[in-house]
């Protein structure tokens, strides 16, 4: 049975979500920018931007299809490196990596391509969606610890990201910050502390429905 609550109410709860994921880092020269594949190009142009003001001279572009992506034509990373093109990122300083379907992917796959390639990195920047900063921090402290991790993100508001898809950004936020918890459990990420009025939040989008991407 699915609960309802008038919606500038649903608004709130996502904001406190909202404003728990939320993890941004100041930035420092670094080896890499890694660029988290979704469905968000804005985080590619950003990504960019960060690459012109020098931050890194090496761009990843990582994703093959995800839980959202999945019904594209072309992997995320492809797309990625596209908008990178655009932004004036020139071919030689971006690294495709198209086999990562979700973020431990991103990391790992992002690692082993490099290493391949003899590249060292001692700090590495992670470009997400804002809501996702905080996990991918958490996954890249985990996965590739040897690494200092910053973070960065477009600057979109909350209040703007809900203006795309509503619904589907509180899925995914619902999802994403009950993975903050499951994932440290589970050994995939290292463990943060965690928000005591996000988590209820959290519980009670779930229980209006917003659950698409809960762990059951």
């Amino acid at each position: 049975m699915k609960f309802s609550r008038p919606w500038p109410e649903v608004r709130e709860l996502g904001r406190l979500v909202w404003d728990y994921l939320v993890c941004l880092t100041p930035l420092a020269p670094s080896q890499v920018i890694l660029a988290m594949g979704c469905h968000d190009l804005r985080v590619a142009a950003h990504a960019a931007r960060l690459w012109h003001e020098g931050w890194a001279p090496l761009v990843v572009a990582s994703g093959g299809n995800g839980k959202v992506t999945s019904v594209w034509h072309e992997t995320e990373a492809r797309a990625f490196a596209r908008v990178l093109r655009e932004h004036g990122v020139p071919d030689e300083a971006v690294l495709l990596e198209e086999t990562a379907t979700n973020t431990g992917e991103n990391i790992t796959a992002t690692c082993d391509l490099l290493r391949r390639r003899n590249v060292p990195v001692e700090r590495g920047i992670l470009v997400a969606k804002p809501y996702m900063t905080r996990r991918s921090l958490a996954t890249a402290q985990r996965q590739w610890p040897d690494v200092e991790w910053l973070v960065a993100a477009p600057e979109i508001s909350y209040d703007t990201c809900m203006k795309d898809d509503p619904r589907q950004v509180l899925e995914l936020m619902v999802g994403d910050l009950q993975r903050m918890v499951v994932y440290a459990e589970r050994g995939f990420q290292a463990p943060m502390p965690m928000s005591e009025d996000a988590w209820l939040a959290h519980e009670e989008l779930a229980r209006l429905g917003y659950d698409r991407h809960v762990i059951h």
